[in-house]
């Protein structure tokens, strides 16, 4: 929306409805509807986006918050933080206190906002101009172990309102968005840790503002709207197929919103989504797809009890979603919508979630907590004011039949992180009484939408106080980061969450996979094909080696257009230049790599080699000399800092190598003697890479290293 429509929000409205759910009785209902209740603690920013990060607090970020500078009393401009109601603040949801306010140097206001793997919050576009509204370019990453934003690489244009989703690799897919001259962004950009932002993949299609994106357990990314196309993104390809499915409702579904319903081993992590809402006026119809049927098709579930657009929706612990807030006219709080829902997927009906008090329209935002409640915030349907009091609503099955609250199970122990298809163990006191566990990913949510939103059943057997639980089996199941762990009892009680990394690899998943070469006498150009298609999240690795010291490599680029980092070099020695380039969580399919160089250089020699489980760039160290025969050279010495990681090398003489050295493998010998050769470590400290010389002589080489974790 490139204007917002003003509505007035009233303080007697607001008052009005809160006396109206206070009624008598309703404690009794509470192990029916639940039961809300409001914080005593107040906002003191407009919650535009908020995520829940891994040690319990919530990030909340407003950027200058729905207030252009046009308007008194709103920010003129950076910094935006506490002196003028605008910045980022930390939160504790429990009791709505705030922990931190926090400044920021450029308008995060309608950013997106996903959380890594590592548990830090990426920041994505925002606000260069209102009315009418350009987005930015730049990016940020949020650790909430320093409290602090950092700028990372800008994305190639602007993007205000867009969608970030992680995939399967950990790698976050962006899409949508106005860029810096208001028009739709209708590319896809990948972002990786270490890396940055790839090439922008186009598409022939322009798609919704905040479009609903789902990663499915096939890899493929779930266009569900709120267009009547449903449409299909393959991010190994960077292709589209856009006639998926259409809507019976005929009109777009505006800021009603979408959910992947819990996957899991039961269901044979069949992923259906269910969408609700939208429109403006808003319809109460929600609609089921089943995408792992041969022709998916949109069927009408059950209505909701109210129309709403603006709305918000909380997959539970116990598997449902609860359904809540919006209006039947967008930004009217006389149509507020009060009652909420939950949506039971197993029976596919609704039933009464009881009634929040505050309208809850235009930037209202609800996250599911780690003790299994829901918070809710947020509702700006007039420009330069916004709801600022926050609630809580404890689930029916927090509550006994009598109305006191009801025993919860309890996580003793469970480990801070896990890796795919591998067993873990959860001590609990209650193991004999557990019947499901589940991960819940960590919420982050804006504009009707929860990035990321993601339930996964996990399969389990039950000992004498302990739980054997298996590991979801991938990334395209379970993207790699911070899920919280739920325990749900034979009554359908949930625990209270631990905090749990999904991590994309363990020391026994790191692999060498393939590898091919090409040593050409001269060439401005080299292209080495694999030999084999490729595996999307590997990692590939470049030596790039030849022998006059004039050239340069202007770039190294391949056929799946993965962006390459230069990891070292170019080193020097004797009539020898070489450079080691590298490309994370690489995309699927065949693939051809293409050294280009300022000039023919003299007998090129490219190295391309694919591994598996690694993906950061740690050290490198390189050495040159002159040695004789069947001499053991040496890169020199790095000390690493994780204790499992790859350590590769690449060597070049003007002889040629005869072995890797001690301790390492052999992955090639090129057609002139070059090598590149790799050791698989577990322990962290000093590494040097050594392979032997030939029997020519006195040579001249050139040794290079370089780690990955």
């Amino acid at each position: 929306m490139n204007s917002r429509a003003s509505s007035c929000l009233t303080r007697a409205l607001a008052s009005s409805l809160l006396f109206a759910v206070l009624v008598p009785g309703a404690m009794a209902q509470a192990n029916v509807q639940g039961q809300w209740s409001t914080l005593s603690n107040t906002m003191p920013i407009n919650p535009v986006h908020v995520a829940l990060l891994n040690n319990g607090e919530l990030l909340v970020v407003a950027g200058s918050g729905n207030c252009p500078p046009t308007y008194k009393g709103c920010p003129s401009g950076p910094p935006y933080g506490p002196s003028n109601g605008s910045g980022a603040l930390l939160l504790n949801p429990a009791t709505g206190q705030t922990i931190s306010q926090l400044s920021l140097s450029w308008d995060m206001f309608c950013n997106g906002m996903v959380l890594l793997q590592d548990g830090t919050a990426l920041i994505d576009g925002g606000t260069l101009h209102y009315i009418p509204f350009y987005g930015l370019s730049q990016a940020a990453i949020f650790d909430p172990s320093t409290n602090t934003f950092t700028n990372t690489a800008n994305m190639a244009h602007g993007r205000w309102y867009p969608t970030v989703l992680t995939l399967s690799d950990g790698r976050i897919m962006t899409f949508s968005g106005l860029n810096e001259d208001g028009k739709t962004n209708a590319t896809v950009e990948f972002y990786t840790v270490g890396s940055g932002w790839s090439t922008p993949f186009g598409s022939f299609w322009t798609p919704d503002l905040y479009p609903r994106l789902h990663l499915l357990p096939n890899g493929d990314v779930f266009y569900s709207g709120g267009q009547t196309q449903s449409k299909l993104f393959n991010p190994s390809t960077a292709t589209w197929n856009t006639d998926v499915a259409t809507t019976n409702y005929s009109g777009k579904r505006l800021y009603g919103t979408s959910v992947l319903l819990p996957l899991t081993p039961g269901n044979n992590y069949d992923p259906k989504v269910i969408i609700m809402g939208g429109g403006n006026p808003a319809t109460d119809t929600t609609e089921i797809i089943d995408m792992g049927a041969s022709t998916p098709a949109w069927q009408y579930g059950p209505n909701m009890s109210e129309a709403r657009i603006e709305m918000n929706a909380v997959i539970l612990p116990n598997g449902e979603v609860l359904a809540l807030g919006g209006s039947a006219d967008d930004e009217d709080t006389s149509t507020a919508s009060l009652n909420a829902d939950l949506y039971d997927p197993m029976s596919n009906t609704f039933t009464s979630a009881g009634a929040n008090a505050y309208p809850r329209l235009y930037h209202s935002v609800a996250l599911l907590l780690p003790n299994a409640t829901v918070w809710l915030a947020g509702g700006n349907p007039s420009r330069g004011t916004y709801q600022q009091e926050m609630e809580i609503y404890q689930p029916a099955y927090l509550f006994n039949p009598d109305g006191t609250m009801a025993t919860q199970p309890t996580i003793t122990s469970a480990p801070s992180s896990i890796s795919y298809g591998n067993t873990f163990s959860v001590t609990t006191p209650n193991a004999a009484s557990i019947s499901s566990v589940v991960l819940v990913r960590n919420g982050t949510v804006t504009h009707a939408f929860g990035m990321d939103q993601r339930e996964v059943g996990l399969s389990f057997t039950a000992g004498s106080g302990t739980l054997t639980v298996t590991a979801p089996p991938n990334g395209e199941i379970a993207p790699p980061g911070y899920y919280m762990l739920f325990l749900v009892n034979n009554a359908g009680v949930p625990s209270v969450a631990d905090f749990v990394q999904v991590t994309t690899s363990s020391n026994s998943s790191i692999g060498f996979v393939q590898v091919n070469s090409a040593t050409p006498s001269s060439g401005s150009t080299v292209s080495v094909t694999y030999n084999q298609a490729q595996t999307a999240g590997d990692l590939n690795i470049v030596a790039v080696g030849w022998h006059d010291t004039t050239s340069k490599v202007v770039s190294v680029k391949d056929s799946l257009h993965n962006k390459y980092s230069l990891a070292m070099g170019p080193s020097t020695g004797t009539g020898l230049r070489q450079s080691i380039y590298y490309a994370t969580n690489i995309l699927a399919g065949s693939n051809t790599v293409t050294v280009t160089y300022s000039q023919s250089a003299t007998a090129p020699d490219i190295r391309i080699l694919e591994y598996k489980g690694v993906s950061t760039l740690d050290v490198t160290v390189h050495d040159t000399g002159s040695s004789g025969s069947n001499a053991t050279v040496t890169s020199g010495s790095a000390t690493t800092t994780s204790p499992n990681e790859l350590v590769f090398a690449a060597g070049m003489t003007s002889g040629g190598f005869s072995a890797s050295g001690s301790g390492f493998t052999n992955e090639t010998i090129t057609a002139d003697g070059d090598i590149a050769e790799d050791q698989i470590v577990s322990v962290t400290g000093a590494k040097a890479a050594t392979a032997v010389l030939g029997s020519s002589g006195t040579q001249n080489w050139l040794m290079q290293m370089a780690t990955f974790k």
